[in-house]
């Protein structure tokens, strides 16, 4: 009786080891395509902007992710015209239109800003990976540097004080932003992608120390 009630016990535990694995492969599997779906959907929505007799071709409406296409090529559109003197031009007339647009122009104007400092090439938004103490003294959190502190904030702030966003995990996409005095943080020589992905693991991937330079020792 004791042997077949071991043998009960061992097979509850293969199969509930067995049932984490199968978890372990199908999770990521399915939040994976779950995303993908999401993402290609959305952007099939661009297809709204051809002519209806195009869009109700058998080719156009039966190709998922010919969105993604159309998309990715009004970007690089976009961008090549705004290259020339010609759009400069008219994306300097259609920024002074929306800017004289009441409501419109104070959401306009914050979005512009948020999106040129995080997208521009030569912003230092999110360029560095910072440990901050956070929540209290004694521990720290993987924070990332936004800005320094100027103007009107700084006159009030005693040292010099960098802008740190703290994200959250699992969602990196929200989070806390602080001014934290310069001496206080320790900057990390790690990218950003690595820091989110050790964010969004909660620590379970953990970020790998960059190599030390030969015939150096800690």
């Amino acid at each position: 009786m004791r042997l077949k009630l071991r043998l009960c016990g061992g097979g509850k535990r293969r199969v509930k080891k067995y049932l984490l694995t199968g978890l372990l492969v199908w999770v990521p599997l399915s939040i994976t395509i779950w995303v993908l779906k999401v993402t290609i959907t959305t952007m099939d929505q661009t297809l709204l902007l051809l002519p209806a007799s195009l869009r109700d071709t058998w080719l156009v409406s039966h190709i998922p992710g010919l969105g993604v296409i159309l998309t990715v090529a009004i970007l690089v559109g976009t961008g090549l015209l705004t290259r020339n003197v010609f759009g400069q031009r008219l994306l300097s007339y259609w920024d002074g239109l929306l800017h004289r647009i009441p409501f419109v122009s104070a959401i306009y104007k914050s979005v512009k800003q948020v999106s040129d400092t995080l997208l521009s090439s030569n912003g230092q938004a999110f360029r560095k990976v910072l440990l901050v103490r956070y929540p209290h003294p004694e521990a720290w959190s993987l924070a990332f540097q936004t800005s320094e502190a100027s103007g009107e904030i700084a006159s009030y702030l005693d040292g010099e004080y960098v802008g740190v966003f703290i994200p959250t995990t699992p969602s990196p996409v929200n989070g806390f932003y602080f001014y934290v005095r310069k001496a206080d943080i320790i900057e990390l020589n790690i990218n950003v992608d690595v820091a989110l992905k050790s964010i969004i693991s909660m620590g379970v991937v953990a970020p790998v120390a960059p190599a030390l330079p030969p015939g150096t020792s800690k």
